[in-house]
């Protein structure tokens, strides 16, 4: 008699254990780096073997690559919420300081710091995280032409792709400079992000 595999007979189980251990690898990858914290080190912080781990995650680079699939979700449920906006423009500046304030938060930019630093020697995670840059930026790109198209100010793909790329480098850069500068005082950084962005979304 053949036997059932029980990660695929009960699917909500299964994406109950995969949330497990992306938690868990999440705080391990925190405390120790990526290449620091072990597959043993994330079972026992999980809560489960590591034998059965390898069950849902047959590798640390695949946890990472579950990581990079769980932030593309993210940033795309972002960009739906903004294109289905009034004036997604005026949107983004109203909602400078929650993103300013978010990307300067350590429980935010711990985690993607450690995978942008493996994607440097690793080509795997490398070419994952190209392939949801040019998903999710194909995104807002969208986005922000028809914001602009909308308000009659040029969309032509020199002036589209400038801006786009200058915006995602705003905030990504934010991450770094809140490692460097802790001590950011975030009314004033705000106040500085908004007269770039405004330069960039509404010129």
């Amino acid at each position: 008699m053949a036997t059932t595999d029980k990660r695929h007979s009960d699917p909500e189980r299964a994406a109950t254990r995969r949330r497990q251990v992306l938690e868990a690898a999440e705080t391990c990858f925190a405390r120790s780096g990526f290449h620091g914290a072990s597959m043993s080190e994330i079972s026992k912080a999980a809560g489960m073997s590591a034998g059965h781990i390898y069950n849902y995650f047959d590798s640390k680079d695949a946890i990472i690559m579950a990581f990079v699939d769980r932030r593309m979700e993210e940033v795309s449920a972002l960009l739906r919420d903004l294109g289905s906006r009034e004036d997604p423009l005026q949107s983004m500046l109203d909602d400078a300081t929650e993103r300013v304030a978010e990307h300067l938060q350590p429980a935010f930019w711990t985690l993607p710091m450690e995978i942008h630093a493996e994607a440097a020697r690793n080509p795997r995670i490398a070419e994952a995280l190209h392939a949801a840059d040019e998903d999710s930026r194909g995104q807002f790109r969208a986005v922000l032409k028809a914001a602009r198209e909308k308000r009659g100010l040029a969309v032509d793909d020199a002036t589209m792709d400038g801006r786009v790329d200058a915006l995602i480098s705003l905030f990504m850069g934010l991450s770094v400079r809140a490692l460097h500068r802790p001590q950011l005082e975030l009314g004033v950084l705000v106040e500085g992000v908004r007269i770039a962005m405004k330069a960039l979304l509404m010129t």
